[in-house]
């Protein structure tokens, strides 16, 4: 059975915790009955709830030890506001631990998240996705925030190689097509519908959405098209404004997933995708 990316990271992190004794678990709420970081690892597991301030702490002071925390956030109806959210969110992630924010859409501000220093923001769509993203973290060491749905179960599309790629053609397409770029969970579902309606879409999973990642994502796809469609973006300082400016020449659209499909096509345009 496919698992939601809330259950696909606590069950990647448990196996990240036997590869690697510095892996840590901090939860603040848990949904079942048991974590599989707590039954495999309890020596590392520390479950704190609501005393965040607590948590945050904690983090720190393992990070500065040589571990590797990873915390979880509460969705942001949960909290005094998604002002505060966010704050709590830059904290961990200065403090140098990774967190999965449990948000269902893409990161709430993008901008405040890209602003820090050596973290990498990823929004990760389906199981294997997840995984592949909280593999990457536990090696990597570097505090990473870690976008997730809240109880959705996707399968995530396939991609050669062992290891997520950098980016993950889930339709290459034809050169002188649009290509959709999905980023976060709605954003790919869209996308994916999006292809379906319309065969031959370019489509591109952008999984990794900091700066230094989108740089390098930019020169790939410079070689590839010349029209863009980020599907999933969230406006003023998200991924097709971080875009622009890298990929000269090309033209880059971001599409809400409010918009729905009706506004993916209208970006695409459908008389040139496959119309």
């Amino acid at each position: 059975m496919v698992l939601t990316g809330r259950e696909a990271f606590c069950d990647e992190l448990a196996k990240a915790g036997a590869q690697d004794e510095r892996v840590v678990c901090l939860e603040t709420l848990w949904g079942g009955t048991g974590h599989p970081f707590e039954a495999a690892h309890p020596e590392r597991f520390f479950a704190l709830y609501a005393a965040e301030a607590a948590m945050v702490q904690m983090a720190r002071g393992l990070a500065v030890a040589g571990f590797r925390p990873f915390a979880t956030l509460v969705a942001p109806e949960a909290t005094v506001g998604a002002k505060e959210n966010l704050r709590l969110t830059l904290d961990y992630l200065e403090a140098g631990a990774s967190v999965l924010a449990p948000y269902g859409r893409p990161p709430e501000d993008l901008l405040a998240l890209r602003a820090l220093a050596g973290v990498t923001v990823a929004a990760p769509y389906g199981e294997a996705e997840m995984r592949a993203v909280v593999r990457a973290a536990a090696r990597s060491g570097r505090p990473h925030y870690i976008q997730t749905g809240r109880d959705t179960r996707y399968a995530s599309p396939g991609w050669p190689g062992p290891e997520l790629p950098l980016l993950n053609w889930v339709v290459a397409g034809e050169p002188d097509v649009p290509c959709l770029l999905s980023v976060g969970e709605p954003g790919a579902e869209l996308a994916l519908r999006a292809g379906e309606e319309v065969p031959g879409t370019a489509h591109a999973r952008l999984v990794y959405v900091d700066d230094a990642h989108l740089a390098a994502a930019a020169a790939e796809l410079a070689l590839r098209h010349r029209v863009f469609v980020v599907v999933g973006d969230m406006g003023p300082g998200g991924v097709a404004q971080a875009l622009a400016p890298l990929l000269a020449g090309c033209v880059v659209t971001g599409v809400r997933v409010e918009e729905g499909m009706a506004g993916v096509l209208a970006a695409a345009g459908v008389d040139r995708v496959g119309g």
